[in-house]
């Protein structure tokens, strides 16, 4: 990397040395980008910012100089035309001989006379006062500046890849690396420039990409067809030709190192319907794997749908960046997240022609369901096909995205598969709040998966069956059938530990199918992964012949039927490719040298010192293909065998004729193709004289030669070289088709082999944490008898505790359960925990009870916890408001809800008020199985809830003991709670939680206890008791003023007559 390093000068007065202002992003054509930085500094360089140039300057300049150049050169040929016209006008008029004569003599001047002016007009367009850069490395840079501006532009020379002009500063401040400048010819301006090697590549994109969500266009550099091997020769044309054959985006990554191979990396398009329609397009691709989902979306909806997805990157329409459209509903959706946005304009993308696409058959997350296949095959090739398939916005959405594909993957864009249409009916429905509070994809910090419902359950060994556990979390299934043939398949594992430990073992060897096939089909794939795909193969066909062996030697009995017809199922699908695993086993070499994309010089070949065995003419391992894959490789090796042989004898030759035991015959740097000797105080005086041999360098102990025979047979040599690699090149391509033909096989068994991972992986947890197989069917039932949480217990096991179990029975006398109690004894825990055992359920795992009966629930809403949205202006209370909005405009009456403490940002007052029409919502319109917990307990009594006094049969007659039995005026409501256990009356009296749910209403929320075991000060508790000691004695009579009590005045009563009130109050609702 040639460059000049600033010099250290003398800031002007009132320059600041640390002004580190960094540019600001906007939004321009196509996505973010840069704006122009003026005046910034780094803080490892101390240099006018006036002295370097930017890009667009010199674009301006290049093309101003061009159009002198067009100008001039018209100019010129205009004064040809002219004078050769007037030249055939004198011809005709002159005539005969002597005009004829005279013509010739013009025509044999004329060559000569105008080089002179094209001269003169090269001359003045060259003048040594132009200071434009004529290199075209400077030329290729600049004129990508101007293709690409919202990217950061990397350049590839050599092993660097470089950033120039007003970028450098930025690139060299963002990935901390040094700042240099560069200048291009003589007399050539000064740019700024900043690089690093190619092996930091995947290092500092992802500081861009994905950390500072920034376009990274990356130009490649490729060796012209023809060009000389070896280095150029001074004032010769360049070798290489260079383009942007990539840009790389926050939802466009393939194969990066830092890609998190356990989750999908989607890019989603968003389109709005036609006009006049609510309807909204989503289409959404993971560019690694080749998955591609299209879904027919709402305003409502499109928020729950974008948090079910969970994208990386958003791509929207050209026309959406216009001010006018700042209040559409898509830019309500995304307002308040960090996901990358991106602007596409899709008719200067995409062509007008019909959308191509592969019409191969597509697998889907429920393969295990017998309707799958044919709802999968979906064919886009045929234009009548397409239109009852998609709606007008999927395809606008469909549309959308290959055409930002297109433009971004650019030479690495692949054929397009038929995308899988996301049936919304035939999957549970999350809403994005849900996601967020039942912690299923992230904790409660939201930033990692610690703590959540996926990190508790999973089990999955293969990064894609993760994937497809993640999938199915989000996405839970609603046709039983589909959710017995999964746990078919878990109770098969759960039954068999030997069976199931067999697979683990399996799995753990198989590779990313899914991801390897795209890899081919992006033509990213070399040799390694070849063998990788070949070896994931054979693994598959082991898993296969396991299986099948297990199921030949089981007997057939009533309780294992169901499952071994499930396993005949899914393994009826799977394709044998024994045939392609073969053919890349006798192509590919075990341990290949990778060969990357871009063109490289050939590798050196190493001296030859010492003795080779006959066989391994050529070291092996420097080769990716076996060099009898084809005829052309087999000549080619044949040839270098007879060379690297010739090489061998003339080595020998030259070492017994001079008497230099230490001569090599070298190809590699720093000379390239030369003789090389060692031990130079015993072996050096006896070339030096020979004029063979040209001295190249010396050192202490070696001496370097150019000596013109080993020259010439070097150079054969490395040709031959050459010419293997671009065979093997070749021969890898076909290799690659040859995978693409076979990837819809490929990634069908590669599905079926994820649906085991993650079915033996839920048999795994099943045994580590006692679940049970859930009955799940079409009623409105919904019963967990001792259910657990999954995350809670395994965070109080860790600790040495144990989780109390609670049965919920929502059935349909009492599908309406209110829950009081005070803090922290449980309530949201029941609360969420009857929510993942549906999601799981649903999905096809075991669950945490001892029992479970689970009627279909379409979809799961909550309303827990408390956070403000101060973004869009919105108070802790609103928010909750428009969660409980949505949740009662939307909520059915196979959906399953649960809501935490509804109307407590607000007066008491108020707040009840609100959690009464809340529930009685819930209760009379909805008619959804719900859980309701709250510390207003009025609502109980406005609700209907009373008690009766029955003589207790578990204590002796002459206690007079009493129990409380509860009753309710309302049918399908439930009443229960929690309680603590103390050894007294005091808040400083011991206490411990019971956490178990009991029938009835707890009337103390024991708030004063949990606020002194929260460190609060004892003077401010102390103050509390006080208060409520008083609130308590006096009564509401006493404190109000007026006769008639207020709904406040009765909140804080305690007595008889007040939930008589209560009750009164809620008649008639």
């Amino acid at each position: 990397m040639r460059c000049v390093l600033r010099a250290r000068v003398k800031p002007p007065s009132g320059y600041n040395v640390y002004d580190t202002s960094q540019p600001v992003l906007h939004r321009t054509s196509g996505a973010l980008a840069l704006s122009r930085p003026i005046g910034q500094t780094s803080n490892m360089s101390h240099v006018a910012p006036k002295q370097s140039t930017s890009a667009e300057e010199l674009w301006n300049e290049i093309l101003e100089q061009e159009e002198k150049e067009k100008l001039a050169l018209d100019s010129v040929n205009k004064s040809k035309t002219r004078k050769k016209s007037q030249a055939t006008e004198r011809l005709v008029i002159l005539g005969g001989k002597e005009s004829s004569s005279s013509l010739k003599t013009k025509q044999t001047r004329k060559p000569t006379e105008t080089p002179k002016k094209e001269s003169k007009v090269k001359a003045v367009i060259t003048t040594p006062k132009s200071r434009l850069p004529r290199t075209k490395l400077a030329r290729d840079i600049i004129e990508n500046h101007a293709k690409f501006p919202h990217c950061i532009l990397l350049t590839r020379v050599g092993q660097f890849y470089e950033s120039y002009f007003d970028q450098a500063p930025e690139v060299a401040k963002l990935l901390n690396i040094k700042l240099a400048q560069r200048r291009w010819g003589i007399r050539g301006r000064l740019v700024d420039m900043a690089g690093f090697p190619l092996a930091h590549l995947d290092r500092h994109l992802k500081t861009l990409v994905q950390t500072e969500k920034r376009f990274v266009a990356l130009c490649e550099e490729f060796r012209k067809p023809g060009a000389p091997l070896g280095r150029r020769k001074m004032f010769a044309p360049s070798p290489f030709e260079r383009r942007v054959v990539r840009i790389v985006t926050p939802g466009t990554l393939i194969d990066e190192s830092f890609v998190n191979p356990y989750d999908n990396n989607y890019v989603c398009a968003i389109v709005p319907g036609e006009a006049g329609s609510s309807d909204i397009g989503i289409a959404w691709m993971d560019v690694a794997t080749g998955e591609f989902f299209t879904q027919l979306s709402s305003p409502s909806q499109l928020r729950d749908d974008l948090a079910r997805i969970n994208p990386r990157e958003i791509v929207l329409d050209k026309f959406l960046e216009d001010p006018e459209y700042d209040d559409h509903p898509i830019y309500g959706a995304l307002a308040g997240n960090s996901i990358s946005v991106a602007y596409c304009d899709v008719e200067k993308e995409l062509d007008t022609t019909s959308l191509e696409m592969s019409p191969s058959t597509i697998t889907v997350d429920n393969i295990t369901n017998v309707l799958s296949d044919a709802a999968a095959e979906m064919d886009l090739d045929d234009e009548e096909k397409a239109i009852p398939v998609f709606s007008s916005a999927e395809t606008l959405a469909i549309r959308l995205m290959s055409a930002f594909l297109q433009a971004n993957l650019r030479e690495n864009m692949p054929t397009l598969t038929t995308p899988v249409r996301f049936q919304e009916d035939a999957r549970m429905q999350i809403d994005a709040h849900t996601v967020r509070a039942l912690e299923i994809q992230k904790g409660s910090q939201g930033e990692s998966s610690s703590g959540s419902l996926l990190s508790v359950v999973k089990r999955t060994i293969t990064s894609s069956g993760s994937r497809l556990l993640s999938r199915w979390l989000c996405g839970p299934s609603t046709s039983v059938q589909e959710i017995q043939t999964r746990q078919a398949l878990v109770a098969l594992f759960h039954a068999r530990p030997h069976l199931r430990r067999d697979m683990m073992v399996l799995l753990r060897k198989t590779g990313d199918a899914i991801r390897l096939v795209q890899k081919m089909l992006l033509r990213r794939g070399d040799a390694d992964d070849l063998l990788a795909v070949a070896e994931t193969i054979g693994v598959h066909a082991h898993i296969t012949s396991r299986l099948l062996l297990e199921s030949n030697v089981t007997e057939r009995t009533r309780e294992n039927e169901d499952q071994f017809r499930s396993l005949g199922l899914l393994l009826g699908r799977v394709s044998d490719l024994s045939q392609l695993a073969e053919r890349i086993g006798t192509a590919v070499h075990v341990t290949p040298l990778l060969l990357g994309e871009t063109e490289a010089p050939p590798k050196p070949t190493p001296a030859v010192g010492f003795a080779e065995a006959s066989n391994d003419y050529v070291e092996s391992k420097n080769w990716s293909i076996k060099h009898d894959f084809n005829p052309e490789l087999r000549r080619l090796h044949k040839r270098m065998k007879k060379l690297k042989d010739e090489q061998e004898e003339m080595q020998y030759d030259l070492q017994k004729e001079y008497k230099v035991p230490t001569l090599t015959l070298k190809i590699g740097v720093p000379h390239g193709i030369f003789i090389h000797i060692a031990k130079i105080r015993t072996y050096g005086g006896r070339l030096r004289d020979n004029e063979k041999f040209i001295p190249l360098s010396k050192s202490g102990s070696t001496e370097s030669y150019f000596y013109k025979p080993w020259s010439q047979l070097g150079t054969a040599i490395t040709e031959c070289q050459a010419d293997i690699l671009q065979a093997e090149r070749d021969a890898l391509e076909s290799l690659r088709i040859e995978v693409g033909s076979c990837a819809v096989a490929l990634r069908r068994n590669a599905r079926i082999i994820d649906e085991i991972d993650a079915t033996v992986g839920f048999a795994e947890l099943a045994a580590e944490m006692r679940f049970v197989r859930p009955v799940v069917n079409e009623s409105l039932n919904f019963l967990t008898v001792n259910g657990r949480h999954p995350a809670v217990e395994i965070g109080l096991l860790t600790s040495g505790r144990v989780f109390t179990p609670n049965t919920v029975d929502l059935g349909l006398d009492s599908r309406l359960m209110i829950i009081t109690g005070p803090n922290m004894a449980g309530k949201s825990t029941v609360l969420r925990q009857s929510a993942l055992i549906a999601i799981l359920a649903q999905t096809g795992s075991f669950v945490p009870a001892d029992y479970a009966e689970i009627g279909v629930v379409d979809r799961v809403f909550s309303r827990i916890g408390a956070r403000d949205d101060l973004f869009r202006d919105r108070s802790t209370f609103m928010v909750e408001m428009l969660e409980a909005g949505e949740i009662l405009r939307r909520a059915t009456e196979r959906s399953l809800v649960i809501m935490d403490e509804v109307g407590r940002g607000t007066t008491v007052r108020d707040g009840l008020a609100i959690a009464f029409a809340t529930a009685h919502h819930l209760h009379s319109t909805n008619q959804c199985r719900a859980m309701f917990a709250t510390h207003f307990h009025e609502v109980t009594d406005m609700l209907g809830y009373y008690e009766t006094e029955i003589e207790s049969t578990q204590r002796p007659s002459n206690s007079g003991a009493k129990l409380l039995e509860p009753h309710c005026t309302r049918p399908h409501i439930s009443f229960f709670c929690t309680d603590i256990a103390s050894t007294g009356d005091s808040i400083t009296d011991e206490f411990t939680y019971s956490h178990r749910l009991r029938p009835g209403v707890n009337r103390e929320s024991h708030g004063l206890r949990v606020a002194r075991l929260g460190g609060m000060p004892h003077s401010a508790v102390e103050v509390a008791r006080r208060v409520v000691e008083r609130l308590r004695d006096s009564g509401p009579g006493q404190v109000s003023s007026s006769s008639n009590q207020t709904v406040l005045q009765v909140g804080l009563g305690l007595g008889l007559g007040n939930r008589e009130a209560m009750r009164k109050i809620g008649e008639g609702f």
